[in-house]
């Protein structure tokens, strides 16, 4: 018998993200969904933010309230392709995941 052998897979979203400077700290946040992070330097602070939101959606994700909190965020599917963007910075924020179900055969995948 083969053992199954676990895929991985990322996730990409792009959100909106400011950073501004309190003291000594860069305060960093993603208005959408409201997390802040923080750092001494302004690519720590955003560093920071992009974990910060990987852990919040996999969180989101294992309680399975991650569509709840993203309509209650104001998410919806968009009818048409964005032509402007409203803030100055974009982060790209990766959602690893690890997928143990079935036999993984890479032969079996269409090239």
């Amino acid at each position: 018998m083969r053992r199954t052998q676990p895929s991985f897979v990322n996730f990409s979203v792009k959100l909106p993200a400011t950073v501004k400077k309190k003291g000594v700290y860069y305060i960093s946040c993603c208005p959408l969904v409201d997390v802040v992070s923080q750092g001494k330097t302004e690519n720590k602070a955003l560093e920071n933010l992009i974990d910060a939101l990987s852990l919040f959606f996999i969180s989101c994700f294992e309680r399975e309230t991650l569509f709840e909190v993203l309509k209650e965020c104001g998410f919806a599917p968009a009818s048409t392709k964005p032509t402007k963007r409203d803030f100055d910075k974009y982060i790209d924020v990766p959602i690893p995941f690890e997928v143990n179900k079935g036999v993984y055969n890479a032969q079996a995948v269409p090239s």
